[in-house]
């Protein structure tokens, strides 16, 4: 069977950068991420406040911010065949509500296994956004402009999981850390508030099926995962999100025990300050677009792991003031890595590209579930320094992956054979 794709020509009626609808459509979508990472990872900067709460470990407070993520991860195929049948927008507005709704019973658990068992339902909820966005964005806005909006939209993440980690940090400080997650659910509500506020409307419904561009009618869901997994070079990119994200979160999931135990000392407060530093995430994230177009997808890459290496040999430091500095580089350079493969994913799964995306966010949450969880775990055994060291070689492992990217040619949008 052969489907032809729209090809992305001249009159192509998408929205470009600088229009109403362009703007619209980013804040939206901005606003959506600000609400599911500011509850994906509400938890994280106050784990010592659970621990102590739960008189429990490191490693089995940090399964808070894991079966999290892995809850993410496991249901995002299933978003993404929601959004496929229902439109993307839709997809992203019953995820957020679904969402706020478990995250406003967290605060109640009495038990450590009643608040796992409800993070992991809302990491599942929060599925949908991830499973939808950047697949939405791919398909509505004009191909020149995407990478840009995606980009845009990824900075989103870290505006999200930085304002969440200081605003449950600062709230946890003065009402323990179930003030920590209610606050972080109030931002959830509003960011939902002007997703659906702002974002176009198009005649056939927001975001429905009959609006996508170069769409998958009249492939099976078993035809859509087949190219998926098949495409030339969407492997390596999965490979990427699996073990950068897992480097990542396995020092951000350990970090508050890091800053709030010695030598540093800080208070719950203080030691949330520090995640100040996902500013440079945004900026990583916001230039990753414009950088491709000047020096090409792998050259971002490669550039951005070289800069995370750096910044992740710099934590070995027991100054509060190195460890910030060599923050503020790890997370610009892996969030600049992030929107460039999650990008480079949009534009080369031509066929099942929501299917494609599903099983980029489910490597991505994977990575974090798994080796966030595991950071913890080798920070009970033997300490930051083992933690740090699991992360190094992760990345370097990524590295060797994105070897495979290195001449990869562009798919070929006009035909798709099955």
């Amino acid at each position: 069977m052969t489907v032809t794709s729209t090809s992305p020509a001249t009159h192509d009626p998408r929205p470009r950068a600088g229009t109403a609808a362009y703007r619209r459509t980013v804040i939206a979508l901005v606003a959506a991420a600000v609400a599911t990472f500011a509850q994906l990872w509400s938890v994280q900067p106050i784990l010592p406040a659970i621990a102590t709460g739960f008189d429990t470990s490191a490693g089995q407070a940090a399964l808070a911010v894991s079966l999290a993520t892995g809850g993410l991860a496991g249901f995002t195929l299933i978003w993404s065949g929601a959004a496929d049948r229902i439109g993307r927008a839709r997809v992203i507005a019953l995820s957020l509500l679904l969402a706020i709704v478990l995250g406003a019973a967290i605060p109640f658990s009495a038990e450590l296994w009643t608040l796992l068992v409800l993070r992991t339902l809302q990491g599942a909820a929060l599925g949908g956004v991830s499973a939808a966005a950047v697949a939405y964005l791919a398909e509505e806005i004009h191909p020149r402009d995407a990478p840009k909006a995606t980009g845009l939209y990824i900075a989103g993440n870290p505006l999200g999981g930085m304002g969440g980690r200081l605003l449950a940090g600062f709230a946890a400080e003065h009402g323990g850390w179930q003030w920590g997650v209610a606050a972080n659910t109030l931002l959830g509500l509003a960011a939902l508030l002007v997703f659906v506020l702002v974002l176009p409307r198009h005649k056939t419904g927001t975001g429905a099926p009959a609006r996508r561009f170069g769409s998958d009618d009249g492939l099976s869901m078993g035809q859509r995962l087949k190219a998926a997994m098949t495409t030339r070079g969407l492997i390596p990119l999965y490979a990427q999100a699996l073990l950068l994200m897992g480097a990542f979160m396995a020092v951000y999931n350990v970090l508050g025990f890091r800053l709030t135990d010695q030598p540093f000392g800080l208070s719950q407060a203080v030691a949330s300050l520090l995640f100040l530093s996902y500013t440079a995430g945004m900026l990583g994230s916001a230039m990753a677009g414009n950088a491709t177009l000047r020096w090409g997808r792998y050259g971002v890459l490669t550039t951005a792991t070289l800069l995370l290496l750096l910044g992740l040999g710099g934590l070995f430091t027991t100054s509060v003031w190195l460890l910030l500095a060599t923050l503020l580089l790890l997370t610009f350079a892996f969030f600049c890595a992030h929107a460039t493969a999650s990008a480079w994913v949009g534009s080369q799964a031509v066929t099942g590209r929501a299917q494609a995306a599903a099983v980029y966010t489910l490597a991505y949450y994977l990575g974090a579930s798994l080796f966030g969880w595991l950071g913890g775990v080798v920070y009970d055994a033997v300490g930051w320094n083992g933690t740090v060291a699991l992360a190094l070689g992760l990345t370097v492992l990524a590295g060797l992956f994105a070897l495979r990217l290195r001449k990869l040619p562009a798919p070929e949008p006009a035909t798709r054979a099955f």
